[in-house]
């Protein structure tokens, strides 16, 4: 039984979807001025591992994950560069996009632009006015938080506390010093469109409630992001959209926890960040994902290249691993002997770890010992059958590969294709009965020609494996 942490409740809870085994998913995204930090890239990777778990324990998950293409941020941008904000906003979607695909991230079923749904929009923040939820000030239409008498419990916040102004936006036009922006009158220069209140656009929070109802229905199973989302901006989505539609909006809230550098947030408007894309170019995405995998994802994780570059040296014992395996499977058959080791026990394991509130770090000790055993196994058994391998990687693929990201059994190698492997062990048994013979200037001389085939050899007491290398 899967169970999750609710941050609305503040507990864990059964796992039960409003209408099974459809599962209707929200994950807030980028706002599109520049390329996003390693940090954005942490909640969008937990978010990824619980999709595709729910995937593979068979619900039928719609995934939405909005793009914010309209905000102060990027029409800052925009001015700095001298630039029209559609090519800025167009230009960072290309890459959000492009590097959502590098961190191995599943693409979703839609990513709706706030600017694509400004009719939605405008229709929410209608509602709202007409039922007294929302006041128009000279073209500025804010939502008034005192009508709504449950804001704060997702937070945990009390009105009276927050109501002194620290971390509120001054506006003297405001009733209250907590109300929020639905609709923001148009400055000097500004990009804008039409509404019933004059030229403007919409505040950022409007945004979510009218794309997630929109693209997922009024009520709807799961809304993630980061913790820095719960205030006030998932806070402010549950009242407007409760206020709007007068239903429950979303059963299950998840946070995932902030990537730290030096203890302190990672963010960009505290200088101390690195893109995604810089850190892949140092390390590869199995590492990342593993780096992540390792933690609590709603505790907070400290980000160095000394933790990276370990997560890298752990994975390449998985790497050696999956050359291994690929080895023996072009050398075993079907006649082989089935050793007694019980893979459907570790899948068990793994599903046991992932029910408790998405343990990854549990579900990646469990791949590491079933790795472990698996090689103690063949180190111990001969002539093993096809169907024994055949089932390490079918389990390897659904839950390290499917799931978690950290393992890739795909060849890696310009111009060497699967047919080529029954070549190279042809070679490396070749070479070995030149090395029983004494014949090392032979064994050199094949070692030298798969070398130069981008193939690199590893000799070991269990004999010689290889791995193919660009």
């Amino acid at each position: 039984m899967l169970s999750v942490y609710n941050t609305l409740t503040k507990k864990k809870e059964k796992f039960e979807p409003i209408n099974p085994p459809d599962v209707k998913m929200y994950m807030c995204g980028p706002t599109v001025y520049d390329f996003f930090h390693i940090g954005n890239a942490r909640s969008w990777i937990s978010a990824d591992i619980v999709r595709k778990y729910l995937e593979y324990k068979g619900y039928k998950v719609t995934f939405a994950m909005n793009i914010t293409d309209i905000d102060d941020k990027i029409i800052k941008k925009a001015n700095e560069e001298n630039e029209n904000i559609i090519v800025i906003s167009e230009k960072y979607i290309d890459a959000f996009l492009e590097d959502l695909e590098k961190l191995g991230i599943k693409e979703a079923d839609v990513y709706p632009k706030a600017t694509e749904h400004m009719d939605d929009i405008l229709g929410m923040i209608e509602t709202l006015e007409e039922k007294d939820y929302a006041y128009n000030i000279n073209g500025n239409v804010f939502y008034d938080v005192s009508k709504f008498e449950e804001y704060g419990r997702l937070s945990g916040k009390k009105i009276e506390e927050l109501e002194t102004g620290a971390r509120v936006e001054v506006n003297e036009e405001k009733r209250n010093p907590l109300d929020f922006s639905l609709w923001k009158k148009a400055k000097e220069g500004d990009p804008y469109w039409d509404s019933k209140w004059g030229r403007g656009r919409p505040g950022w929070h409007i945004e979510c409630s009218a794309m997630s109802c929109k693209h997922l229905g009024e009520s709807f199973d799961i809304h993630a992001g980061g913790n820095d989302l719960i205030f006030p901006h998932h806070e402010n989505e549950i009242a407007q959209s409760v206020a709007s539609n007068e239903k429950p909006f979303v059963k299950y809230w998840l946070h995932f926890g902030f990537l730290n550098i030096e203890e302190e947030k990672m963010s960009k408007s505290l200088g101390n960040f690195f893109t995604a894309r810089e850190v892949l170019d140092k390390y590869s995405v199995e590492a990342v994902r593993l780096f992540f995998a390792q933690a609590y994802y709603r505790g907070p994780l400290n980000f160095s290249d000394e933790l990276l570059a370990a997560a890298q040296k752990g994975l390449e014992k998985l790497k050696n691993f999956v050359e291994n395996i690929n080895v023996e499977l072009t050398k075993s058959n079907t006649e082989g002997t089935i050793p007694d080791l019980d893979v459907k026990s570790y899948e068990d394991k793994f599903i046991n770890a992932m029910n408790d509130d998405f343990n990854t770090a549990q579900a990646v000790a469990v791949i590491f010992d079933f790795v472990k055993d698996v090689n103690r196994t063949i180190a111990e058994n001969e002539n093993i059958s096809t169907t024994f391998y055949d089932s390490v990687k079918a389990f390897l693929e659904r839950a390290a590969v499917g799931v978690l990201g950290i393992m890739n059994f795909e060849i890696e190698g310009e111009g060497i294709s699967e047919r080529d492997m029954s070549y190279i062990q042809s070679m490396i048994d070749k070479r070995a009965v030149a090395k029983k013979e004494k014949n090392y200037a032979l064994a050199d001389e094949i070692r030298d020609e798969l070398k130069s085939l981008g193939i690199e050899l590893k000799d070991s007491k269990e004999g010689t494996t290889y791995k193919i290398v660009k």
